[in-house]
């Protein structure tokens, strides 16, 4: 299933500018429940996903940019070449979660339940991985990759 966003246009409003496209408001998927949904190729950037469950889904090639997914629930989801770049991640539960060639730069992970993933050709960018909870193997390599900055 490919979400999309839709504008429904009165007549009297065809002649206005590009300007109405900043007033599409974000998705929101809050409190809801998208359990092994195919939700490919999404453009969620900058959207509600606070507490979502989206366990077994895919999310592959999503635009994810900016999105509220705080305490969200990951757990297997599919979320390779996803941008998830400024997301906040807070407490979100991403056991065996793919996120391989997905971009996390500036995002925020305090918390966050990374065991078991599959992200070590990701991007972690100014991302605080190291506040996450993590296997070993996958701490050492974003370690030689991607090092806390010595100024944290």
């Amino acid at each position: 299933m490919k979400v999309e966003r839709i504008l429904i246009q009165e007549p009297s409003d065809l002649t206005m500018s590009e300007e109405q496209d900043e007033d599409i408001e974000p998705v929101d998927w809050s409190f809801q429940s998208k359990i092994n949904q195919d939700l490919k190729d999404s453009d969620l950037q900058g959207a509600n996903l606070r507490r979502v469950i989206l366990d077994g889904s895919n999310l592959q090639g999503s635009n994810l940019a900016g999105a509220d997914l705080r305490n969200a629930s990951l757990i297997g989801t599919d979320l390779m070449k996803c941008a998830l770049d400024g997301a906040d991640l807070r407490g979100a539960r991403m056991t065996k979660a793919k996120l391989n060639l997905s971009n996390f730069q500036d995002a925020r992970l305090d918390g966050a339940d990374l065991r078991g993933v599959r992200g070590r050709y990701a991007i972690w960018r100014r991302a605080n991985w190291w506040d996450a909870k993590m296997n070993d193997d996958l701490r050492e390599a974003l370690k030689k990759k991607w090092p806390k900055p010595d100024s944290l």
